[in-house]
């Protein structure tokens, strides 16, 4: 009878140590397909660019391919939804900007909730820049203040989608400086800085990766950034805060995935996205398009989502900015 017992004991302490055995093996053989990264917006925006750098690396590092999916619409809502309803295995993955943020509030019936459910596993982090298109009169933000007060309502200010950090910092700045102007939604960044390039809109709080070529070539002019220490990719462009005291606003851009993903996997993936960003080539990419890498463990990316979600907040609320 002793012998029988331990033999039993032995074998429901093998059975109990198999799922924990299972997920290990799971995360060592990870990713043993392709990938999906659901971006957000539509192709040369912000996030489209993160996204595919990260992908590109990811992809080399892991030996599967990493594979973007742009499906813009209802500032990344869409995509973040059909991320938060894909199966939690690691194979679909979201790619948005600090609008995650501002969606909390701004939308009171989503199918989901960011902070709760999405874990995110790799950031980088950029100043947006105020640019203009060459066509208007104004070579420096108090010109550009000046210009805008002479002409209420016929200032038009594109963004990449209601709610986006591009169209919160200009709306920042409107209350800030004390001017108006029209806001024009785009589906994503890329669109919205084609139009601004070709003159059909006449500002844009734009991400500094999509901008700075357009800025080096002339199609740009570039007035401040919104951080309130300049861009080393930009070192001789003033601040916003230079002129208007007080005002500070950024974008971020990350990738994440359904937190009840197994722990394994997120934190393979965490771990993986930070090396990848961190890589001298990676960096010196990210530096060259005005990006900063921000390698953090997947809780404190989270912590930090959830403080932007509350600062953003009290944007929306003191501009009254409602959904399309």
């Amino acid at each position: 009878m002793k012998l029988q017992r331990r033999t039993f004991l032995h074998l429901a302490a093998g059975a109990a140590g198999l799922p924990a055995i299972s997920r290990i093996a799971g995360a060592q053989v990870y990713p043993a397909r392709p990938v999906r990264v659901i971006v957000g917006y539509a192709p040369g925006g912000g996030t489209d660019i993160f996204a595919r750098l990260l992908c590109q690396s990811l992809t080399e590092r892991l030996g599967q391919s990493f594979i973007v999916e742009n499906r813009p619409g209802a500032t990344s809502n869409l995509a973040t939804e059909a991320v938060a309803r894909a199966p939690a295995d690691g194979y679909t993955l979201i790619a948005t900007d600090g609008a995650a943020a501002s969606n909390a509030t701004l939308y009171d019936k989503l199918n989901f909730n960011f902070v709760r459910d999405i874990a995110l596993v790799g950031m980088a982090r950029a100043p947006l820049v105020m640019v203009v298109h060459p066509s208007v009169p104004a070579h420096t933000l108090p010109e550009f203040v000046s210009y805008a007060k002479a002409s209420p309502g016929k200032v038009t200010m594109a963004s990449a989608g209601t709610g986006n950090p591009s169209h919160l910092a200009g709306e920042l700045f409107k209350m800030m400086a004390g001017i108006d102007m029209i806001h024009v939604p785009y589906r994503g960044g890329g669109p919205a800085t084609s139009d601004l390039v070709g003159g059909q809109v006449h500002v844009m709080f734009n991400g500094l990766g999509q901008s700075i070529e357009y800025i080096r070539s002339d199609r740009l002019r570039v007035l401040a950034v919104t951080t309130v220490i300049r861009s080393a990719a930009l070192p001789e462009v003033p601040t916003i805060s230079d002129f208007v005291p007080g005002y500070d606003m950024s974008n971020w851009y990350t990738v994440g995935i359904r937190k009840d993903t197994p722990f394994e996997l997120v934190d393979k993936l965490n771990r993986e996205a930070n090396a990848a960003l961190v890589e001298p080539r990676m960096t010196a990419r990210l530096a060259d398009i005005g990006f900063e890498a921000f390698p953090q463990s997947s809780a404190n990316l989270g912590k930090f989502v959830a403080e932007e979600t509350e600062k953003l907040a009290k944007v929306i609320r003191a501009a009254n900015i409602k959904p399309d």
